[in-house]
């Protein structure tokens, strides 16, 4: 397909002082002369920031780089994950075409965006919010048929679903990616049959837990934006979300410490090496902390996991991304039964 700039431009681009910020020091972690390797994430924040990408912004990420304006002309117009036009303010939807998704249905979805979209693609809709495509295969062929939307797949649409996203999207809300139909990740659609022993420890799969962290499905980023909506699928106060997090977290929560031990009970610490996520190293750093048995990890909430995330460094990230919480309820609750049990027996 050729790939043309838009005829309509802005007269000028350039970054937020915090993306400006965040481009040096891209620029800073590839030797002097190479700074050429920088050029896609560099045109991929400019997408994170306006949506899509201009000809200033190319002659703005060509001047911040020092290379000629055709050598970043070259990359934007090669790659489909740059869109060379305007898009929806909120989001622009990608539909996968390619043939699992069309067996599946992919045409039936492609008329929904016809139809709650635009008749036409990369056209926005009559509100500016949201436009459309459709893309070759995208590699989610066993949970067809899907969309790519802003950052993240939402897999195993149906047109009634497809059609609620877009309308959740519209409202200003951030619907819950993945699998759409109860399914965990890319198991048979009628169930495993195998491994059936192996208990599900998190709330989501790997990928939608980190989106559901990070919360930045559609945002733009502009380095100093506000804390993002919270996704639809996340509960109310006082429930629990699927990522195992309980109670809802407010922008001016502040982190909390959680209750804490100064040795484990009866000298006998839970193996946390059991958690997904934690090696001997963050052990040993977590029993540091005061936290020895997976009840403690389990009762953590939102301002707790906080507070705990930023005590751990860098290996902090894992507390969301792997979802301890959840996990350390699965293995209190397998501890408590089978204590319970060993009573019982004893008797």
């Amino acid at each position: 397909m050729l790939r043309r700039l838009h005829p309509e431009q802005p007269e000028s681009f350039e970054f937020t002082p915090a993306n400006l910020d965040w481009a040096k020091a891209q620029m800073q972690k590839f030797p002097e002369g190479k700074q050429a390797s920088a050029v896609i994430p560099m045109l991929w924040r400019v997408q994170e920031q306006e949506g899509w990408i201009s000809k200033p912004a190319i002659e703005y990420v060509a001047g911040l780089l020092g290379l000629a304006y055709i050598r970043v002309l070259e990359v934007a117009t090669f790659y489909f994950m740059f869109q060379l036009r305007p898009v929806g303010s909120v989001a622009h939807v990608q539909v996968c075409g390619t043939t699992s998704c069309m067996i599946c249905g992919a045409e039936d979805l492609i008329a929904v965006c016809k139809r709650k979209i635009s008749p036409e693609p990369f056209a926005t809709s009559a509100d500016g919010k949201l436009s459309w495509e459709e893309v070759e295969c995208l590699g989610a062929c066993s949970n067809a048929p899907m969309a790519q939307i802003g950052k993240d797949y939402y897999e195993d649409l149906t047109v009634e679903r497809f059609e609620e996203i877009l309308d959740a999207f519209v409202r200003g809300e951030v619907p819950r990616p993945g699998p759409q139909n109860g399914r965990f990740a890319s198991e048979p659609a009628g169930g495993l049959t195998s491994l059936t022993q192996t208990q599900r420890a998190h709330g989501a799969n790997g990928s939608v837990d980190l989106a559901l962290a990070m919360g930045d499905t559609v945002k733009r980023i502009t380095g100093d934006e506000p804390p993002p909506p919270r996704p639809e699928a996340e509960v109310k106060a006082g429930a629990r979300a699927p990522g195992g997090v309980t109670e809802e977290k407010h922008a001016d929560e502040a982190p909390a410490e959680p209750p804490r031990l100064e040795a484990p009970r009866d000298g006998r610490p839970d193996d946390l090496k059991l958690l997904k996520g934690v090696g001997p190293v963050l052990e040993r750093e977590l029993n540091g902390l005061g936290f020895y048995h997976f009840d403690q990890i389990a009762d953590w909430g939102p301002a707790e996991i906080e507070w705990v995330s930023g005590n751990l460094g860098v290996a902090g990230r894992k507390v969301l991304k792997e979802n301890f919480v959840e996990q350390a309820r699965a293995l209190a609750e397998r501890d408590s039964t089978a204590y319970a049990q060993r009573k019982l027996d004893s008797e």
